[in-house]
């Protein structure tokens, strides 16, 4: 008797493996890039401006609050991508002061999130060949689920870093 009991747990076993051997995974699709991601209008939420020499020697206030400041809260900025989601122009509107080239083109220094816990950069340029860099951005938190971007601007003097700006942006839609 428990013998045949084995045989039918055994033949049993086989047919489901049998039947759980198609696996359908779906057609191929091209993975979400950054740009995808960062295409869009964008409106600030908060603009900080850091003093990296007060920072590091301790230097108390080493952050200001920027965002009601010179017209800040009017700052939007939008990122074009051709249908294949690749980067085309920005722009800058609001009258806002300009940190940096209100209109260009753009670039990422990489298609995805780097798995180094790099930032990945975002390349203004003047050029739409983009030959000319006028700034760059620093990617610090990539817009996902909750439509929040952040970057910063950070401007050196002799390879020195002197001031931060910290750009938190909500997507626009």
């Amino acid at each position: 008797m428990r013998s045949k009991s084995y045989y039918w747990l055994a033949l049993f076993m086989c047919f489901f493996a049998i039947g759980c051997d198609n696996t359908e995974d779906g057609s191929y699709v091209d993975p979400i890039t950054i740009y995808e991601k960062v295409n869009g209008n964008w409106g600030l939420t908060n603009l900080k401006m850091v003093d990296e020499f007060a920072k590091a020697n301790k230097i108390e206030p080493s952050e200001e609050n920027l965002s009601t400041f010179f017209n800040y809260e009017d700052f939007k900025i939008n990122f074009s991508v051709d249908e294949k989601n690749r980067p085309t122009s920005y722009e800058v509107t609001g009258n806002v002061p300009p940190l940096f080239a209100p209109k260009g083109y753009w670039a990422l220094s990489s298609d995805f999130q780097q798995t180094n816990a790099s930032a990945v950069k975002i390349y203004l340029y003047s050029d739409a060949a983009k030959t000319q860099k006028t700034d760059e951005l620093r990617v610090t938190s990539v817009p996902g689920s909750n439509d929040e971007m952040e970057f910063q601007l950070v401007h050196s003097s002799g390879g020195t870093p002197f001031v931060t700006y910290v750009f938190k942006l909500n997507a626009i839609n």
